[in-house]
């Protein structure tokens, strides 16, 4: 779960912490007081961009941080698949720092690419935009919707279908490749057929180049190294180690303390002698050869001619030659390979068609389970008769995913027929279908932690009771963050949160604090009472806290 966000010089936040709770946590506040850029400050640390002009004026950076607490011992093994070590008391800590130049991501203090940490991050946490439920209009999110539900019984079907898919690709590419007529198909194989000569005759090993370019290295600065060596030489054959043993052995026939320095002046005494002589042997056996420099130069040239046609180093050029041997193989036998790509292609269609049948009546099974579900789900919150299915439809051709199209269908008035989700719900009615079907995803859902901006976009009265209710089901199970408007989904919660704004010494700041019982009621009572707050208001905000906590019993 979501322990705390921290926030510093973020927009009009000059400093600011959270500490969330489990179960529901609610966030209100007045209009413009800055609840999205807390929200936004989440989702900047979880890789969102984050321009620098988000930084507070008169700052040189901007921070946010989130910690987490990890204790599921699948998500603990999840993470470590994904090279993410945890301490023994599993805090994992999420930060980014924007500055003027570039920003920074870390999870505990090791940086990240954006990519990286949105896979490590979606493990722990999910984010439900104020506009996410416009996603329902697409005929996409209804299949990922249903495979979300039953993922752990489509997916290794939806692996293997993958495989499967890819393979028939590959050879539907190589059959489309051979169609070739067979003069086309004879001037190929003449060009394979020199291009495998130059290959072969180049005769080319792995590691070559690294060793004839030491080589060469070592023949080019001929001269430089003598030079070098014969000042080397000079300044060991100086260093008169060997008196200076002399004087400190007889030093030390009266003076036992000596002893030490006369041991070390010996080594180094042995260790120059040493040195002086591996250099002279170096030098006397050391010489320029002109054969051997020219056949060096040629023999990289022709390597480096070779890179520039085949590949970048020797070890691509070699696996360019197999390709071209196989390709000549391929073009020589032309009637029998396509023949037997054909074969394998027709093949794997049929395992695709298969599997893909397994997968869509499987879909459709679960299909049943999941509309009753989330049928139910809607009824909770205010669709007092709707009607609502799935549709599937095949498509023409095979995908990664198999040949299903699904389609979620509604009906909200008695005796109207069902139809396309996205030609009958409006902005309100879809925010609390997408709430539906989140609560439905919940039990089988391990991510942790949900966050809802604004899910209340829309509703009001006796729907804005269910849809409370229906939050503080889901964080029966997950610790939920949700930011609204109305004292009844306010009322349920279990931690809340006031975010507020004041201005001071010509500057705006934002700032958040956790209420206690008290001031939650006062919070309801602004949220009930608009310009005027009347004990009577006090009082319905008392009553609305007291049923939200036996309704939650």
């Amino acid at each position: 779960m979501l322990l705390e966000l921290r926030v510093k010089n973020l927009a009009l936040i000059e400093k600011a912490e959270v500490f969330f709770q489990d179960g529901l946590n609610i966030l209100t506040g007045e209009t413009g007081a800055g609840k999205s850029i807390i929200i936004g400050s989440v989702n900047i640390a979880l890789g969102a961009k984050a321009s620098k002009d988000l930084i507070r004026q008169g700052a040189d950076y901007a921070y946010v941080e989130l910690i987490f607490s990890v204790e599921e011992p699948e998500k603990k093994r999840r993470l470590k698949e994904l090279e993410v070590e945890l301490p023994e008391d599993g805090t994992l800590i999420i930060s980014k720092k924007i500055m003027a130049a570039r920003s920074v991501s870390k999870i505990n203090d090791e940086t990240v690419t954006a990519g990286r940490l949105k896979e490590i991050t979606s493990l722990l946490i999910d984010i439900h935009g104020q506009h996410e439920h416009q996603s329902l209009l697409y005929k996409s999110k209804h299949l990922q919707i249903l495979d979300d539900y039953a993922k752990s019984r489509t997916a290794p079907l939806k692996e293997e279908i993958s495989g499967v898919f890819g393979r028939y690709q590959k050879l539907a590419r190589k059959l489309e490749a051979m169609n070739l007529d067979q003069e086309g198909r004879l001037r190929e194989a003449d060009f394979c057929r020199y291009e495998i000569e130059e290959l072969e005759n180049a005769g080319l090993k792995e590691g070559e180049e690294e060793a004839l370019e030491a080589r060469y290295r070592r023949l080019v600065n001929a001269q430089r190294i003598m030079e070098n060596l014969s000042e080397a030489y000079n300044i060991l054959e100086n260093a008169q180690t060997g008196s200076a043993l002399k004087s400190v052995s007889q030093a030390a026939e009266y003076d036992e303390e000596l002893t030490g320095i006369r041991d070390q002046l010996y080594d180094a005494d042995a260790i120059i002698g040493d040195a002086l002589h591996d250099v002279r042997e170096y030098m006397d056996r050391f010489s320029f050869d002109e054969e051997e420099f020219a056949r060096l130069e040629e023999r990289l040239d022709l390597i480096h001619n070779l890179q520039a046609k085949y590949g970048s180093s020797i070890g691509e050029i070699l696996e360019k030659l197999e390709e071209k041997r196989r390709r000549l193989e391929e073009l020589e036998n032309y009637d029998l390979v396509k023949q037997n790509t054909e074969k394998e292609w027709k093949e794997c269609e049929g395992q695709l068609e298969t599997l893909c049948g397994k997968l869509s009546a499987l879909r459709q099974k679960e299909a049943g389970k999941l509309v009753k579900r989330i049928s139910q789900g809607l009824k909770d919150l205010n669709f007092i008769d709707v009607q609502f299915s799935m549709e599937f439809r095949r498509l023409e051709q095979y995908g990664a995913g198999g040949y299903d199209e699904a389609e979620f269908m509604i009906s909200t008035n008695p005796g109207m027929p069902v139809r396309p989700l996205g030609m009958v719900a409006s902005g309100g009615e879809l925010s609390r279908i997408m709430l539906a079907i989140k609560a439905v995803l919940a039990d089988t859902d391990d991510i942790p932690t949900l966050i809802f901006d604004e899910i209340d976009t829309g509703i009001s009265g006796r729907t804005a009771q269910k849809v409370s209710e229906k939050l503080s089901y889901i964080a029966g199970s997950h610790q939920v963050i949700c930011i609204t408007h109305l004292p009844q989904i306010a009322a349920m919660a279990d931690a809340h949160f006031e975010i507020a704004k004041a201005s001071s010494g010509g500057l705006t700041t934002t700032s958040i604090r956790e209420l206690d019982e008290e001031q939650m009621i006062a919070e309801l009572a602004r949220l009930l009472g608009g310009a005027e707050i009347t004990e009577a208001v006090f009082d319905n905000a008392r009553e609305m806290k007291r049923l939200a906590g036996a309704k939650k019993r």
